[in-house]
């Protein structure tokens, strides 16, 4: 059985980096959570304050300040997924907050952020046998991946599903402000310049709004293992 690249791209909240660590778990292969790497950046423009009070970017600042945000993946053995680490912290939970996904999609549109972590991401797959889900894997990081799926929802499921994995958690949660935040960020991704989020021509599309959890498992898994033994 061959080692490919898996790219799983789609819109927020659909729950692809679930489905990219369960598959990399099951066949053994690498997981890397771009999303969290642009989040990573997010937090730090936070920390930094540099965000205008209009929630765009201070470009030039953030810019001067991209050698200076290391972002890496240690594996939790506890929780059974890696965790994000930003400059040696791990900011796994606060990563995950309202705050963040509301200012993350501007700094994900930013041309020197992208590049930043495109290089990265190339870096981590170049030996395949890679999973990594984001928003334009497929069509940017790895368009020659071997396994391409795109995965959607309808607005209200996905907000739902973001609402209850908040309040799981313990953190604040209000689901018209995620309905409005996963709406805007659609509009966002679709629309930057940069590596917009789009379909690519050679992706399978898995809209997932009434699938369970092992649904979309068993579904990867038969896609991945009829891929890898072609």
């Amino acid at each position: 059985m061959k080692k490919i690249t898996i790219a799983i791209d789609g819109h927020s909240s659909c729950g692809k980096s679930t489905m990219a660590k369960d598959l990399a778990r099951e066949v053994g292969y690498v997981y890397v959570d771009t999303g969290a790497m642009y989040r990573s950046v997010t937090l730090y423009a936070l920390r930094n304050n540099l965000f205008n009070e209009d929630g765009s970017v201070k470009t030039a600042e953030l810019e001067k300040e991209m050698p200076n945000i290391k972002i890496s993946f240690k594996f939790n053995a506890e929780a059974g997924r890696p965790d994000t680490y930003l400059n040696g912290e791990c900011v796994e939970k606060e990563i995950r907050s309202l705050e963040v996904s509301n200012h993350v999609s501007p700094i994900a549109a930013v041309p020197f952020v992208r590049s930043a972590m495109v290089a990265q991401q190339q870096q981590m797959g170049k030996d395949k046998g890679v999973v990594m889900d984001g928003r334009d894997i497929g069509t940017t990081v790895f368009p020659d991946a071997e396994l391409k799926i795109f995965v959607t929802a309808s607005a209200q499921v996905r907000a739902q599903r973001r609402f209850d994995e908040l309040k799981a958690k313990g953190m604040p949660a209000d689901f018209d402000d995620i309905l409005k935040n996963v709406e805007e960020r659609d509009y966002i991704d679709s629309h930057r310049e940069v590596s917009p989020l789009r379909k690519a021509d050679d992706a399978i599309e898995l809209d997932n709004s009434n699938m369970t959890i092992l649904e979309q498992k068993k579904w990867l898994l038969d896609h991945f293992m009829k891929c890898s033994e072609q």
